[in-house]
């Protein structure tokens, strides 16, 4: 969802964020296997992240859009531009440009343009009520 969404931002040129290149890059070089290799990842990642919400017992729209809001809280504070500089290898940082394929996201995402962070965020919120919906449909 997020993946389709920012590939959504990027082809309108509200965002320069691309999710499927930033995952990929941190294991490969080549930008193409990469982008491939990040749309995977990616998918993994809501699988788990759908998995514990179940976990965590998000059940219904409602709660369900509420952890996607501090799921897309998270990512735009804390992960994308604290911890994904830290540990991706290939991610430009002060001035290690020799091996960089992506660029640092910044404070709230805002090198990637200024509705990056309020995209990931109401995309965060669609993620979570669909899990949180589907959860409570299920019960």
């Amino acid at each position: 969802m997020v993946v389709l969404g920012s590939d959504g931002a990027v082809w309108a040129r509200l965002s320069r964020m691309d999710v499927p290149l930033l995952l990929g890059t941190a294991v490969f070089r080549v930008r193409v296997v990469a982008r491939a290799a990040g749309y995977g990842m990616h998918l993994l990642l809501g699988l788990g992240f759908s998995a514990a919400y179940a976990a965590a017992g998000v059940s219904g729209w409602g709660e369900g859009a509420l952890a996607g809001l501090a799921h897309g809280l998270l990512a735009i504070t804390v992960l994308f531009p604290v911890v994904l500089p830290l540990v991706h290898p290939r991610m430009a940082l002060r001035g290690g440009r020799d091996r960089a394929l992506v660029e640092a996201p910044g404070p709230l995402v805002l090198a990637y343009g200024r509705w990056t962070a309020v995209l990931l965020l109401a995309l965060h919120v669609a993620y979570g009520a669909i899990v949180g919906g589907f959860a409570g449909w299920a019960e």
